[in-house]
């Protein structure tokens, strides 16, 4: 049997995005860990193990400086309501003070594939309103967490309103 060159391109294209899909699988579960063998790293600073209820920043961060900023089901538009508390977040980067994390979460409704791109998008859209209003984008790095480590565990819409949000730490 002769191959020509395109079905031999077809079929080694197909075997790359079957090798590609098998290095994309998670493997955690809800309130587990998502990230590879070493952990997971921010600027280089790595992050602890993700347990429900516990914080996502290590003593190396300040996570009581800013207000959380929470967001509508399903969206990553921030609401004019959430702009005074972003408007500080922008002044203390204009001062040049360090570097901010900024993580995303979201309601455990959807899947964790799901939730944790959500969270990216809630993390990346507050980062481009922090440059919007003159912060430097240098110092603002973003993670995503989805659905883990509710601010509320329980499983009703006021829990699920505490839960969609982006959280600040400052790098000590």
């Amino acid at each position: 049997m002769t191959f020509k060159f395109s079905q031999l391109f077809h079929l080694a294209l197909a075997a790359t995005l079957v090798l590609s899909l098998g290095a994309c699988k998670t493997t955690g579960k809800k309130g587990g860990k998502y990230a590879g063998a070493d952990g997971d790293y921010v600027s280089g600073t790595p992050l602890p193990e993700r347990q429900e209820g516990v914080s996502f920043m290590s003593d190396n961060v300040d996570k009581r400086r800013f207000a959380p900023v929470h967001f509508a089901f399903d969206s990553c538009a921030i609401e004019e309501s959430e702009k005074g508390k972003l408007a500080e977040v922008a002044d203390f980067m204009k001062s040049g003070s360090g570097t901010i994390i900024i993580a995303g979460f979201t309601d455990e409704r959807g899947t964790p594939e799901y939730n944790r791109g959500l969270g990216e998008r809630r993390a990346q859209s507050v980062r481009q309103y922090l440059i919007s209003q003159g912060a430097n984008g240098g110092n603002l790095q973003t993670v995503s967490f989805g659905a883990e480590m509710p601010a509320d565990p329980g499983s009703n819409e006021s829990a699920w309103a505490k839960n969609r949000r982006a959280e600040f730490g400052v790098v000590k």
